[in-house]
């Protein structure tokens, strides 16, 4: 990393006059900049009214000695991210362990020489500038994917309602077609697909723009009282239809008793509970069972959905919710994915203040769910 040493300002902050213009000559000479104080005192108030890179501290002084002043700029934030690099006589392991446990960032002995002061110097500048270029490029990450996500949003935005439409004209021609006798096989089954293709887009686009509502901090959980019987029920009824595809059943079974509430956002829920049942239909067998259970444990409702497919790999379980693998394969019969419906799944429990749970064996399926805390009877 080539560094321009001209542009940082050095303090040099020792009671004894010749030393801090001695300081002030090795340095410039070598074309940095240089402040000097006689006291802690006098070192804070030149910060206070100008902006210092590096400190250069003597440890022997009258009044507030070097170790205390150390002390007193980290504990302020301000001051806190100033390398400070101790100057003095002290060369005993306690004194050179305490001015590392106080926050030096190196540790000169005196009398010392030019080039070691120099390269010590310059070292620490040069971790000052790599410091300074990956906090720049930090921000100016954060504001690229910032920016991302809200072109993500607008794109999903525009495209949800389009495709919403289509998605209902495919769908109402479907269930016309089965209707009528003379349609020919070949055609029912391609306006069949396309309707199917149609559901998994709109799908897609509903949890991009969610996903990406949530990065962007505009969804929050707007929670109440709910029993989520009923709603797992329906969510179940509208699911079946899509699993009749496959020729899949899905079986449920609940135990929830009238005192089984809990407070969560239904709209995030149901999502949650859309995407799990779906996931489990794109790599389930067809032919098979899936099985939704709604249950009480331990002061909580658990939701699981099993199902007895191709299950999961423990090699690509740990990637399941890593948002910068973004994991995702096809389903038994080719079914893509976007690798978003777990992760939104993951964030919208977190935001109910509930906890997503999982476990697959390769080949012999997987159950995922989610458990909420029951409200406190009132």
């Amino acid at each position: 990393m080539i560094v321009d040493f001209s542009k940082y300002k050095i303090l040099a902050v020792d009671d004894i006059p010749t030393n801090t213009l001695l300081l002030q000559m090795m340095l410039e000479q070598s074309g940095l900049m240089v402040s000097k104080a006689q006291s802690a005192e006098e070192a804070v108030t030149h910060l206070e009214s100008e902006k210092t890179d590096l400190i250069l501290l003597d440890v022997l002084m009258p009044g507030t000695d070097g170790f205390t002043l150390a002390k007193q700029l980290k504990e302020r934030p301000e001051y806190a991210d100033i390398p400070i690099i101790f100057l003095t006589a002290l060369n005993s392991t306690n004194d050179i362990v305490k001015g590392f446990q106080l926050g030096a960032d190196d540790y000169i002995t005196k009398p010392f020489n030019k080039e070691e002061l120099l390269v010590r110097v310059r070292h620490q500048l040069t971790l000052l500038e790599a410091k300074r270029t990956i906090e720049q490029q930090k921000d100016e990450l954060e504001q690229t994917i910032a920016g991302r996500d809200a072109l993500y949003s607008v794109i999903a935005h525009d495209l949800r309602m389009p495709m919403s439409t289509i998605k209902m004209i495919l769908n109402v021609l479907s269930i016309q077609m089965k209707e009528e006798q003379n349609i020919r096989p070949e055609i029912l089954e391609s306006i069949q697909n396309a309707n199917e293709v149609s559901e998994q887009l709109f799908r897609l686009l509903d949890n991009l723009l969610k996903w990406t509502k949530a990065q962007l901090g505009k969804l929050k959980a707007i929670k109440q009282p709910f029993n989520l019987a009923e709603l797992t029920e329906a969510e179940v009824e509208t699911a079946s239809i899509l699993a009749a595809n496959k020729n899949i059943s899905i079986r449920y079974q609940s135990n929830l008793g009238a005192n089984s509430e809990v407070e969560v956002d239904i709209d995030m829920i149901k999502t949650v509970m859309r995407n799990l049942i779906s996931n489990a239909i794109k790599y389930s067998y067809r032919d098979s069972v899936i099985d939704v259970v709604l249950e009480t444990e331990n002061g909580e409702v658990i939701y699981k959905v099993t199902d007895h497919g191709c299950g999961i790999s423990e090699e690509d379980q740990c990637k399941l919710l890593d948002v910068g693998t973004q994991h995702t394969t096809f389903g038994t019969e080719h079914e893509s994915g976007s690798g978003l419906g777990l992760l939104l799944v993951h964030n919208f429990v977190k935001l109910n203040n509930g906890r997503l749970f999982f476990h697959s064996k390769q080949n012999e399926g997987s159950t995922f769910g989610f458990a909420l805390p029951i409200s406190p009877e009132k």
